[in-house]
């Protein structure tokens, strides 16, 4: 599905959360220039249980006033109108739930970091001088509503994303468009647009996996979709299986876009675990994970040294083990290059790196003129003479990243990286003429050997056609070599065919 099809899916629904009832409202009258205090203190106050959650907040050390403030009124004078709204879009999405038991996202966890997204992000905003903490603490509480939103509109393709993430090396986005046809940021971006969130929302959500993908010239926008991507990474370093790799990108990214010193970084994440705590309590959440970053680390690293110990005692024991076995899986018992089995994973493997990549490879096939002849004349232990002899006299000319295989018989496979059919037919054109020249002497005696030559390549980001028909086209050049008396080069363009 393209991404737009998902989206239709994920508005249409009937499982797509629903904006809660007040802060619908308050977006709603937000827009109208002729709404002042009193109409916000009006509407929070007719929800109980929100005013009460507003008041928590105002008389924490969030503000640490010197007064109690006694009501929504006076929460509203002492905070701001923009103060109020933000508490209010945290508190709203903060009480969105589970509709069933059965439901498989889990709430309690996805709240809990995205609420040490929203501490990191008025963290490292503090650290930057700016006092509106608010708008930036609900942009990092919501950057990854786009996961909730799918996980319940889309479970079962939610949860193929989750089950694939423990064993892929791609990304939870990459997954995400891999299976489902678009990820969490875009349809969070998206559905959030459509409840008429503010671009101070918006563009952070959209943006807060890649922010070198916000292009405008806004520059509180850039900042905010730099202050949350990097409130992601801590978040990363409290929750992933990997905290290491988070903590270095976190340093490096500070320093890069924010320009942030060891002495600020070292202050964040020194605070982030106790404040999210702090909130949590606040927010009337329950936290599980209260290890500080230093204690995350230390255990991470600890666990990784004690794994390193028994990895490096696993390979002194396995290494001649695995070198005999590896050698015996992929290499030709005769000529000692690599076998067809080998070849075949090897030609795969390069694709799909030239594909990542967009570049180009090539593949030479080639045959020994007349070898059945040969050996019917001389015998098969002078052919087998002749194999091992061709195969170090082609070795010798191939760069040590290439490889060359048998790929049957008399026939063998060369696979050239980062090469292109043109180049490749002058490496298959040095060989012909090097094997022609070569004498082969063998008991004494001295043999002359020829070999015919196709060659084909492959742009696996252009070209639209598998490793088997490479193989084929290739195996086309050597049979027109062939067909021209053997002792020749052929190369076979995708577009023209025999040249």
């Amino acid at each position: 599905m393209t991404k737009d099809e998902v989206l239709k899916i994920v508005l249409e629904s009937p499982s797509l959360p629903t904006l809660p009832t007040v802060a619908c409202k308050l977006i709603s009258i937000s827009s109208n220039d002729e709404i002042g205090m009193k109409d916000i203190a009006n509407l929070i106050s007719n929800d109980a249980s929100l005013s009460a959650k507003v008041l928590k907040v105002a008389n924490s050390a969030f503000y640490d006033f010197p007064c109690k403030i006694s009501t929504i009124q006076q929460a509203v004078s002492r905070l701001g109108m923009n103060a109020i709204k933000n508490l209010v879009f945290s508190f709203s999405f903060l009480s969105v739930k589970a509709k069933s038991k059965k439901a498989v996202f889990n709430y309690e966890k996805f709240w809990e970091q995205s609420l040490s997204n929203a501490v990191a992000a008025k963290l490292i905003m503090a650290e930057i001088g700016k006092s509106d903490w608010e708008e930036i603490f609900v942009a990092g509480l919501l950057q990854n509503i786009g996961e909730l939103i799918i996980a319940t509109s889309l479970p079962q393709q939610y949860e193929q994303v989750l089950s694939e993430t423990f064993n892929s090396e791609k990304s939870a986005l990459e997954l995400e468009r891999q299976i489902i046809g678009a990820d969490h940021a875009f349809i969070g971006y998206e559905v959030t647009k459509k409840w008429r969130f503010p671009a101070t929302l918006l563009t952070p959500i959209l943006y807060h996996h890649c922010p070198e993908g916000y292009e405008g010239d806004d520059k509180k926008l850039k900042l905010a979709v730099d202050v949350i991507y990097l409130s992601g990474i801590i978040t990363s370093i409290l929750y992933s299986n990997n905290p290491q790799k988070y903590h270095q990108k976190f340093l490096g990214e500070s320093k890069t876009l924010l320009d942030f010193n060891d002495e600020i970084i070292d202050k964040i994440l020194k605070l982030v675990v106790s404040e999210t705590t702090q909130t949590a309590n606040v927010f009337g959440l329950h936290m599980e994970n209260t290890k500080s970053v230093e204690e995350i680390l230390q255990e991470a690293n600890a666990a990784l040294s004690d794994m390193n110990m028994e990895y490096d005692h696993m390979n002194r024991e396995l290494e001649e083990k695995s070198k005999h076995l590896e050698k015996l899986a992929h290499l030709d018992s005769l000529t000692e290059i690599f076998n067809h089995g080998y070849f075949q994973s090897f030609l795969e493997k390069e694709i799909n790196l030239a594909t990542r990549k967009n570049a180009t490879l090539s593949l030479i096939l080639a045959d020994v003129d007349s070898f059945k002849s040969f050996n019917d004349k001389y015998g098969h232990q002078t052919g087998d003479f002749i194999l091992k002899e061709l195969c170090k006299l082609m070795k010798k000319s191939l760069r040590d990243y290439d490889m060359i295989a048998r790929y049957g018989g008399e026939e063998f496979a060369i696979v050239l990286v980062e090469t292109t059919g043109q180049e490749a037919q002058i490496v298959a054109e040095k060989l012909r003429e090097s094997i022609a020249m070569h004498a082969f002497i063998d008991s004494n005696k001295k043999h002359k050997v020829t070999v015919s030559f196709g060659v084909a390549e492959i742009k696996p980001a252009v070209d639209n056609f598998t490793k088997y028909e490479l193989i084929g086209f290739a195996d086309k050049s050597l049979f027109e070599s062939k067909r021209k008396g053997g002792n020749s080069v052929t190369l076979y363009a995708q577009h023209k065919g025999i040249i």
